[in-house]
């Protein structure tokens, strides 16, 4: 039974929302629902083995994108209805909206003492990984070596008339948009690369894996700001798919979990949670999936540390808090909007 759904599943649409039911190994007495935008191939790892010390406990896990998430938990909660009782977001600006706006509950984990400061706001919302983003390149189309800043890419797309690129769809995905603001704030010409980006005629995606799938057959030359989690996993195993941690400056991301206010069985919720704080569900983290992780009682090659360490001085991590609510004022991200439209239109 459970293969079968999980053969549906993953056959389904990348551009649908997905939901797979795992059911309780033993005698179902209790159930967990997930929102997260963790890919479902990815997450089955941790949901396995939470249900191995949890046998009693069917998990309904739905695999959507994070602005998707942050609607459906303010609707349901708005309408008095049950809503996810753990939610794993990728977008960290919605995260935090969602803790701030009273859509989310704290919570005592027992490894919540451990979790530096940048990571925990208020027991309420928990930055669990620390990933950057990248750029990714079809390597067969740079003999030479793809670019390493901005400012090569900027060159090579003036240089290049045959140039594709390809990156997100800022206005549809709000990892896209964070990365986007982010960049205006340590890219002075952020602007000139949106016009050679929009000379080229970007193709804009609403997820990083369209991207990284497009670049690693070689219908795209390069891909801008993906997450590099999915990435250097795929480069791993794809040998035209290159990867460059950008050397003007990489944004180092956090995906975030938090237990919703209208959880149907919080308690659920929280002991999940508290799994993935726990050194075997960063391990998991770390060792499964290619994700830096963020507990210092971590200290293997993909540990924040060890993520720091070999930084040149690039690294700009983003810290969980309420500074990531100005990406949210409604007329500051009309404007990031609009000047992102019209640079790109610009562009031809």
């Amino acid at each position: 039974m459970r293969f079968l759904v999980l053969l549906l599943v993953l056959l389904a649409p990348a551009a649908l929302a997905q939901q797979v039911v795992l059911p309780a190994p033993g005698p179902e007495s209790a159930r967990i629902v997930i929102y997260s935008s963790l890919d479902t191939p990815q997450a089955l790892p941790l949901i396995a083995a939470w249900q191995g010390t949890n046998p009693d406990t069917t998990v309904v896990y739905e695999d959507l994108l994070a602005s998707e998430i942050a609607a459906r938990v303010e609707a349901e909660t708005r309408a008095g209805q049950a809503t996810a009782d753990l939610v794993f977001l990728s977008a960290m600006d919605l995260a935090v909206k969602l803790a701030n706006d009273g859509y989310a509950q704290p919570v005592d984990v027992p490894d919540a003492a451990l979790w530096p400061d940048w990571a925990n706001w208020r027991d309420t919302a928990f930055a669990l990984t620390a990933e950057p983003a990248v750029f990714v390149y079809y390597r067969p189309a740079f003999p030479e070596g793809a670019p390493l800043t901005r400012a090569d890419l900027i060159r090579w797309l003036r240089a290049t008339p045959e140039a594709t690129i390809g990156t997100y769809d800022i206005a549809r995905s709000a990892v896209g948009f964070l990365l986007h603001a982010r960049d205006r704030a340590h890219f002075f010409d952020i602007g000139e690369l949106t016009q050679a980006m929009g000379r080229a005629g970007v193709r804009l995606f609403p997820t990083s894996q369209d991207v990284i799938d497009r670049v690693a057959r070689g219908e795209l030359a390069f891909g801008y700001n993906v997450l590099g989690a999915y990435a250097e996993d795929q480069a791993a195993r794809l040998p035209d798919l290159g990867v460059v941690r950008p050397r003007d400056f990489t944004v180092l991301l956090s995906r975030v979990a938090l237990v919703p206010q209208a959880a149907a069985n919080p308690a659920g919720g929280t002991d999940f949670l508290a799994f993935l704080m726990s050194a075997e569900g960063q391990r998991l983290l770390a060792d499964r999936l290619r994700l830096s992780v963020v507990s210092p009682a971590f200290t293997g090659p993909a540990s924040m540390a060890a993520l720091v360490a070999s930084d040149g001085g690039w690294l700009r991590p983003v810290p969980v808090g309420p500074g990531l609510l100005a990406y949210l004022d409604q007329a500051s991200r009309a404007a990031i909007l609009a000047d992102w439209t019209r640079a790109l239109a610009e562009g031809p």
